[in-house]
């Protein structure tokens, strides 16, 4: 969420991408109903209220509960705010097989109790490090990654060096 990378990122990772394949639909989509739009919140929202199921991608014609919740489940945990909660990747993979139980899952994420996202261009102009010149000019031009504008930007004030 912040950027900060820890030894459990890739479990995080794991745990979005395990819910876009259930779903069949991305991290994010602008184009569904307000409390869809963000796949880890709605996600949330069925969880609490035990409805996880509605989670599954409504194309499949079929499919084992069972195996829907287990991966569900897998995918909240990992992605837990605290790197600490989350399991190791082993872990998981032994959670998936059936090898062993799921871990209940009882911590909503402060990411989503804390924060509230509007859209992405909100939180990105709330952020001290993005203002809308720098979202607007890396949008125009798809070359540059946010490494290359910021070194872009630290050259333009730095100039040629010492």
């Amino acid at each position: 969420m912040r950027g900060h990378l820890t030894e459990k990122a890739d479990v995080f990772g794991f745990g979005v991408v395990a819910l876009e394949i259930v779903s069949g639909r991305p991290n994010s989509d602008t184009s569904l109903e307000e409390e869809k739009t963000y796949l880890l919140e709605w996600a949330w929202q069925l969880h609490e209220n035990n409805r996880e199921i509605e989670l599954v991608d409504s194309r499949l014609s079929e499919f084992s509960e069972e195996e829907a919740r287990r991966i569900i489940g897998v995918a909240l945990l990992c992605t837990q705010t605290s790197p600490t909660l989350r399991p190791p990747m082993s872990r998981a993979v032994a959670m998936l097989s059936g090898d062993i139980e799921v871990s209940r899952v009882t911590t909503k994420p402060g990411y989503l109790t804390d924060w509230k996202f509007n859209d992405a261009s909100s939180f990105m102009s709330e952020n001290s490090h993005f203002n809308s010149s720098t979202s607007i000019s890396m949008a125009a031009d798809a070359d540059r990654s946010p490494v290359t504008a910021t070194k872009t930007k630290i050259h333009e004030i730095i100039g040629e060096g010492r």
